[in-house]
């Protein structure tokens, strides 16, 4: 009998214009050669303009999706990303308690501005989901939210904050930064390690957090180490941002290139 497919399981909300949630974690994992299981937690109605409408997923077809993959499929690792009330917080944490490299990218606002996670869900993420949470990937506003540090704190300080929570490990992502350069710092149990890549100058970033979180994600269900995978993930996404610059997608803040590895091999 063949050894079973190590799985990444994404449990996030659906985005039908393919750019972030659920769709781009799918392609993320397929072009980096992992199978991909999903668990929608909403239905968005979202273009390249921005996010429109969401439609939380009721509590027992989550716990339903949720509890089929685990039980069914061999999964390796999981992204959590978009999660849209304090008890589908408390329910998802529950359920994965047990599952190895949880990768949490706190989702609380869009690209676009539209507010993702209501307020009263903050303190859920912070107190269930970060101490359970194998890596936890916010950007800098993000961070700032969670810890509770004031805005401009240095971005060690923040992975600081969010390792004192509880996470196992803290990415702090530097691209709502300033400057010509997308700097992140991990923060795990050896230290800090710095992560640069010079800033492109794009408008296409629409998915850019869910993309790099579902990066990492995949690396570790195939075996990497923490670091290895956040390195990984960290060229993924910078290759699909400057192929992502050349197309156009929709007619706002389109998506990076996920298919950018798969086209470069079929040419």
């Amino acid at each position: 009998m063949s050894p079973r497919e190590p799985v990444v399981l994404t449990v996030a909300g659906s985005d039908p214009s393919g750019g972030a949630g659920i769709q781009a974690d799918l392609k993320t994992a397929t072009a980096l050669g992992v199978y991909g299981a999903t668990v929608i937690t909403a239905v968005t109605a979202q273009d390249t303009t921005g996010v429109h409408a969401v439609h939380p997923v009721p509590l027992d077809i989550v716990r339903g999706q949720l509890r089929s993959v685990l039980d069914d499929l061999d999964v390796r690792a999981v992204k959590v990303g978009m999660l849209g009330s304090p008890a589908l917080v408390a329910l998802v944490a529950d359920l994965l308690a047990d599952v190895p490299n949880v990768v949490l990218d706190p989702v609380m606002v869009s690209t676009s501005g539209h507010r993702l996670l209501p307020r009263n869900a903050q303190a859920a993420i912070r107190d269930l989901l970060v101490p359970r949470s194998t890596l936890v990937t916010p950007n800098l506003p993000e961070a700032v939210v969670l810890t509770g540090l004031e805005t401009g704190a240095a971005p060690e300080q923040l992975a600081r904050g969010l390792v004192g929570l509880g996470a196992g490990a803290a990415l702090v992502k530097g691209g709502h930064g300033s400057g010509g350069s997308s700097d992140d710092v991990l923060l795990d149990s050896e230290g800090p390690t710095w992560f640069r890549a010079e800033r492109v100058a794009t408008p296409h970033t629409h998915g850019t957090g869910c993309t790099l979180s579902a990066a990492v994600a995949a690396h570790l269900a195939l075996g990497a180490t923490l670091r290895e995978a956040v390195g990984s993930a960290k060229d993924y996404l910078t290759e699909a941002l400057v192929s992502g610059a050349t197309r156009q997608v929709g007619s706002g803040r389109g998506p990076v290139d996920h298919l950018v590895r798969l086209r470069k091999t079929a040419s």
